[in-house]
């Protein structure tokens, strides 16, 4: 599976691609597949975005999950804080693991 994520443009904060917009939560992502390059293209041209690439991930019983922790990061928030991620109420759920 293949997610698109970047930065909102007038707050900073992490988006991901939906199909047909961006959203704060990453378990809204879709497949972009191969068009990942073309969507980011477009979106950023229209100024909805900053800063997209590309992030592998898997879909399991949990949600989308980022492939790699830099973007778990993103999508879920601070390993070491976990009052500060995305649910604290769900942080001990969260598997930080590679």
């Amino acid at each position: 599976m293949k997610i698109l994520t970047g930065n909102d443009l007038k707050t900073g904060a992490v988006t991901w691609w939906t199909g047909v917009g961006w959203s704060l939560d990453v378990n809204e992502s879709a497949d972009v597949g191969e068009h990942g390059a073309a969507i980011i293209a477009r979106e950023e041209g229209v100024q909805n975005v900053f800063a997209a690439y590309v992030v592998d991930a898997a879909k399991t019983d949990e949600g989308v999950r980022p492939g790699h922790i830099k973007e778990r990061i993103r999508a879920f928030g601070p390993t070491v804080r976990l009052d500060l991620t995305v649910k604290p109420s769900e942080a001990s759920d969260l598997n930080w693991v590679i």
